[in-house]
């Protein structure tokens, strides 16, 4: 079978691709002597000598277009983390491979090289060309990573319509159901700076009013309020599709979740459930940057808070703006910092029926269904050339055990789930049609 993903995972923990600042060079290079050993083309390329992507390229069997498997190598810090064992030991324990990555995202790195590995030791090319792209930066928003390579490098993607890449396809339990969502689309960042003024003066002497009072009644307005409920085709799927595979009464909240006249209140009643739903049903805005005095006895008379927005597809920035001000009043100025590119429409024609049916086919009970992710994969970068994204990662996880620990401290992943993840990325890759 080539490779196994969990002994690859465990070589790729450790090199450690905290980023900043990243340094991914020693892993790149890792991954091209295992590619370029058993014969798969590679090229490396990057602005940053210290920072390269790998781009490899194994021919299939002319049947169908290219099909590109992307993820990164670079990983978030993990500073101030109290871990079991070292984060970048790569330890195996109790059947899990533990470490910095192994959930995101090197152990899917790790599943796409050993698909391509497995297609050369079992002599069964994939349908069609597969292109993988194994990326740096994308923990920073993926400049040097596959930014770069769409805006400098296009050429090595031509023909591709559909490409695989992180955000799902890894098991959720509700209701005692194993459900499978696969990420058909993202929300789109549109950062904000909010900035407030008032009078400054001597700090000695009485305020009410200014700068502070102000920018505490808008933190405390964005705290208290959602913003409107929009329910998108995607989630409208997504809901639906999970409450034909449950019973009452979850079943009837989903259905009562998707009337936007009852989503608040439903996941008010939801309580701790209601984090899996309620950033897939409004927009997002939340305060991450506090900018404001310089000197402990001067008033300050201006104040910045730079604002995390997340649209829901279909959505433009002077929309979701709009629906800000209705929280924190038409007086706070607003300016944009960046926004993310629009994205493609979701296809859920046939080769989300060949990704579902691959899991069913692994997990009878699996139920796969139509995603929408609230943050942003590579995928964005992607998508500028007309290549259609899903968040397909699959992973076979144990009830309990979900991916809490993203990001978080004693960060690991199942060695089966990985065996599982690379199965289906195989049989993806034979069956693709595109």
């Amino acid at each position: 079978m080539g490779v196994k993903p969990a002994q690859l995972l465990q070589e790729l923990i450790r090199f450690d691709t905290t980023n900043p600042p990243g340094d991914e060079r020693a892993c790149i290079e890792h991954l091209r002597g295992l590619l370029e050993a058993a014969g798969v083309s590679c090229q490396v390329l990057g602005d940053d000598p210290a920072r390269p992507n790998l781009v490899a390229r194994l021919g299939g069997r002319g049947e169908a277009p290219p099909l590109l498997l992307q993820g990164h190598v670079d990983v978030v810090t993990t500073a101030k983390q109290a871990w079991t064992h070292p984060p970048f030991s790569g330890e195996l324990v109790d059947g899990f491979v533990w470490g910095r990555g192994a959930l995101d995202m090197k152990g899917g790195v790790a599943m796409m090289v050993s698909t391509l590995l497995r297609c050369v030791t079992e002599d069964s090319p994939p349908a069609g060309n597969l292109v993988l792209a194994c990326l740096a930066d994308e923990e920073a928003g993926g400049a040097l990573g596959a930014k770069y390579l769409v805006d400098r490098h296009p050429e090595l993607f031509e023909g591709i319509r559909h490409g695989l890449g992180e955000g799902g396809g890894a098991t959720q339990h509700v209701g005692g159901r194993p459900f499978y969502p696969i990420m058909v689309a993202e929300k789109r960042a549109c950062r904000l700076r909010a900035t407030l003024r008032g009078p400054g003066g001597h700090a000695s002497r009485s305020h009410r009013g200014g700068t502070m009072a102000r920018l505490a009644a808008m933190l405390t307005a964005l705290d208290a309020n959602r913003l409107p409920v929009h329910v998108t085709p995607v989630v409208q799927s997504y809901l639906e599709e999970m409450g034909t595979a449950l019973g009452e009464p979850m079943r009837g909240r989903l259905r009562r979740l998707a009337d936007p006249a009852q989503t608040d209140r439903v996941l008010d009643e939801l309580d701790t459930d209601a984090s899996r739903f309620d950033s897939i049903l409004h927009h997002t805005v939340n305060a991450t940057i506090v900018q404001g005095g310089s000197k402990i006895n001067v008033i300050p008379s201006e104040v910045t808070v730079d604002l995390d927005g997340r649209m829901l597809p279909g959505f433009e920035p002077e929309e979701f703006i709009a629906e800000v001000r209705g929280v924190i009043g038409a007086e706070v100025e607003l300016e944009i910092l960046n926004q993310g590119p629009r994205m493609p429409e979701p296809e859920l024609g046939e080769t989300y029926r060949l990704l579902a049916g691959i899991l069913v086919e692994l997990e009878p009970d699996a139920v796969p269904v139509p995603f929408m992710m609230t943050g942003a994969t590579d995928q964005r970068h992607f998508c500028r050339l007309g290549i259609q994204g899903y968040g397909y990662l699959p992973l076979r996880l144990p009830f309990g055990f979900g991916q809490e620990t993203v990001h978080a401290a004693d960060e690991r992943v199942p060695v089966a789930a990985l065996d599982f993840g690379t199965e289906a990325l195989f049989q993806a890759a034979q069956r693709y049609r595109g």
